[in-house]
C-alpha cells in the first residue's frame, strides 16, 4: 500500500502538559483529506491502525494522538484535573492535522469519550473543520448510575481526585470480535480504572455539550451501535436530534456493540464515513 507512515512522541507543545504520542497515515500521492482522530477512555490513537489503512485506500490521510494519561502519552492514567486538559491536547491534534493537509479539506474524528472531546472541541473552535464525525460518542452511560454514586463521586473527586475505581470494560462488552476482544483485556497499554476527578469531570462536560450543541452547525456524521453496553444510544440520538448542524446524517448499526470500528463489519462502517468525507471536501 502506498503510505507514509510516521509515529513519535510530541514533546513539544503549545499549550502546557505531557508529552502526547502521535501516529499518522498519509496517501503519499493525492490527498483529498485529512481525519484527525480522538480515541475513547482507556484507548490510544494506533488501535486505529487499521481504520487508518482503510481511509488510506481512499485518498484519506489520517492523524491521532495519545491523549494525556493514555496510550504511550505522559501524565497519570487516566487522569486530569480539568477537562479543559483534554481540549488542550485537541489543540495539538488540530496543529499536526494541518500540517500534513497542506491546504486539503480537515475533519474531525471522536469514539467515545473522545467523541465527547471532539464535540466540545468543534463548538470552542470549529475552524478549520469541514465536518465533525462521532462514533459512539460518550455523552452518557448506557446504565443509569444511582445519584448516591455520582454525589459519591464528588466527594472523592475533590478529597481523592486521582482515586481509580474499576470501569468494569471488558473487551467482549465492546465487540462481537473474539480476536479483537481478547486483545483489548490483554493489551498493557489499556488500563481498568476511572479515577474520581475524570469522572465528575466528565459528566460536568457532558451536561455542556447538551446545553451548547444546538450551537454546533457544521456537518455531522454520528455511527452508534444499537446495542452498546457502555454509552447511550438514546442521549447520543437526543444531542444528534438538537445539534444545530442542517446537514447532519445519523448511522444507527443493529445489534452493534461500542466499539463499532472494532466490529467484525467494521469495513462496512468505515468505507461509507469515507465516501461521507469526500462528498464534504
Amino acid at each position: 500500500m502506498n503510505i507514509e507512515l510516521d509515529e513519535g512522541a510530541l514533546t513539544k507543545r503549545a499549550s502546557a502538559g505531557p508529552s502526547l504520542y502521535f501516529t499518522s497515515a498519509m496517501p503519499k500521492s493525492g490527498v483529498k483529506a485529512v481525519l484527525g482522530i480522538l480515541h475513547g477512555y482507556a484507548d490510544y490513537g494506533a488501535r486505529y491502525a487499521h481504520v487508518m489503512g482503510a481511509l488510506a485506500e481512499h485518498g484519506i490521510g489520517s492523524v491521532t494522538i495519545d491523549m494525556r494519561g493514555h496510550g504511550r502519552a505522559g501524565g497519570t492514567r487516566g487522569y486530569c484535573n480539568r477537562f479543559d486538559e483534554f481540549l488542550d491536547d485537541a489543540r495539538e491534534l488540530k496543529s499536526l492535522v494541518r500540517d500534513r493537509a497542506k491546504g486539503a479539506p480537515t475533519f474531525l474524528f471522536g469514539h467515545s469519550f473522545g467523541g465527547l472531546v471532539a464535540t466540545m472541541s468543534a463548538l470552542a473552535e470549529p475552524a478549520p473543520w469541514n465536518g465533525l464525525i462521532l462514533s459512539a460518542p460518550f455523552f452518557g452511560l448506557a446504565l443509569e448510575v444511582p445519584r448516591v454514586k455520582i454525589l459519591a463521586g464528588k466527594v472523592a473527586s475533590r478529597l481523592y481526585p486521582k482515586l481509580g475505581l474499576p470501569s468494569g470494560l471488558a473487551g467482549k462488552d465492546l465487540t462481537h470480535d473474539v480476536e479483537r476482544a481478547n486483545a483489548y483485556d490483554g493489551d498493557p497499554l489499556v488500563f481498568p480504572n476511572a479515577t474520581a476527578r475524570w469522572f465528575t469531570e466528565a459528566v460536568a462536560a457532558q451536561e455542556r455539550a447538551l446545553a451548547t450543541i444546538p450551537r454546533l452547525t457544521m456537518p455531522l456524521y454520528m455511527v452508534f451501535g444499537t446495542a452498546d453496553k457502555v454509552a447511550s444510544f438514546s442521549q447520543g440520538k437526543r444531542l444528534f436530534d438538537a445539534a444545530g448542524s442542517k446537514d447532519k446524517t445519523f448511522d444507527p448499526r443493529e445489534g452493534l456493540f461500542h466499539e463499532v470500528l472494532n466490529e467484525p463489519s467494521w469495513k462496512e462502517i468505515v468505507d461509507p464515513m469515507a465516501r461521507w468525507m469526500l462528498a464534504h471536501v
